[in-house]
């Protein structure tokens, strides 16, 4: 893992050299903390992207001789209204469990039967049909106990998830669009079926409550990751949360972008990790203080396979992050496979690493 250097850096005021001093003291007293507890680590996202993360941290969450583990915290969006969680939604009044399903099955043990039974979709036309078992049990359990954050908490303890799993709100909120030709969409699955660029999301209701320890768990984190995943569906919506703009600028916790690999037709066509970046800031201002980004080329066949699709690699400028105020670190990420996709495990090793020596 390389991280980049500042060839040419800004000059500093001494008000902003005070200021990177006092932050980089916190940092060393946060880093002399973690010698004696696990490292605390909140993961935020959803969709595909979330889980990846999860994974590999699960794999080291258990503590082991001179190492005291990790302590997981994800955080995740809650505006999916589309396939089995949003039918759940219109039918039934339920907040959407899919991407907290996949999240508590990610923490789970390895060879846990329960997971296959979680992740398990009916067949057929009808009735069930598309429905995820882990899926009917939440909103189930939501509605026998009428706490959706008990029913999370009570999937997790049965699939032994090491590590906690937070809706970002328990309000009902709908993602709403503004397209660069100025038309309004509402609707996360509209949103992926439109055509155009997207300039702005927002939440409907605008500035939801926060879940119940969701602004603690970012004030005592040694390290925030957001992404990888759809930057306007699964990232921005949980920082439109009331609080957690305000948690992450304020927070000691080291704040890290997992960059995305290709980008998303339709949603993050053309756009840069840079573009990425300020999107994230344009929302919610400058909440990121590094990037981790592959430094390792897919196969041609794979590049030219998913570009026929209008998937292509998300072009990463160091010199631009770096001027941005944002600092690249550039690693091998990338799962061995016809797929593009990231390595669980390399990811993983990656942000221990970042938590545990402040970058």
């Amino acid at each position: 893992m390389v991280g980049m250097d500042l060839d040419s850096p800004l000059p500093e005021s001494w008000e902003e050299a005070r200021a990177r001093r006092e932050r980089d003291a916190d940092r060393n007293e946060l880093l002399q903390s973690q010698l004696e507890r696990p490292t605390r680590i909140v993961a935020i996202g959803g969709g595909t992207g979330l889980p990846m993360v999860l994974r590999g941290l699960a794999r080291r969450a258990a503590p082991r001789p001179g190492d005291p583990g990790v302590e997981i915290t994800a955080v995740v969006a809650m505006s999916d209204d589309g396939g089995s969680s949003g039918r759940l939604r219109r039918q039934h009044g339920a907040l959407p469990p899919g991407d907290i399903r996949n999240c508590l099955v990610a923490l789970a043990g390895g060879r846990n039967a329960l997971k296959e039974v979680f992740q398990f979709r009916f067949g057929g036309a009808r009735g069930l049909a598309g429905h995820a078992v882990g899926n009917l049990l939440i909103a189930a359990l939501a509605e026998l106990k009428g706490d959706f954050l008990e029913a999370v908490r009570m999937s997790g303890e049965l699939l032994g998830a090491r590590g906690r799993v937070l809706p970002c709100t328990l309000q009902s909120v709908q993602l709403v669009a503004q397209m660069h030709d100025d038309t309004e969409v509402i609707g996360e699955r509209n949103i992926c079926r439109a055509q155009g660029r997207v300039r702005r999301v927002s939440l409907s209701p605008r500035s939801p409550p926060p879940v119940e320890g969701l602004l603690e768990a970012l004030y005592t984190a040694d390290l925030v990751t957001i992404g990888p995943g759809s930057l306007y569906s699964s990232l921005l919506p949980n920082l439109l949360v009331d609080g957690v703009a305000q948690a992450l600028r304020e927070s000691r916790a080291l704040k890290v972008m997992v960059a995305n690999l290709m980008s998303q037709p339709g949603e993050t066509d053309g756009m840069s990790c840079l573009d990425h970046v300020q999107a994230v800031r344009n929302h919610v201002g400058p909440v990121l203080d590094a990037v981790l980004v592959n430094g390792t080329e897919p196969s041609a066949e794979a590049t030219r396979r998913y570009g026929r699709r209008g998937s292509f690699a998300v072009c990463v400028d160091t010199r631009e992050l770096i001027a941005a105020g944002v600092v690249p670190v550039r690693a091998d990420l990338l799962k061995s496979g016809s797929r593009i996709r990231h390595d669980s495990r390399k990811v993983a090793a990656c942000l221990l690493k970042m938590a545990r020596s402040g970058l």
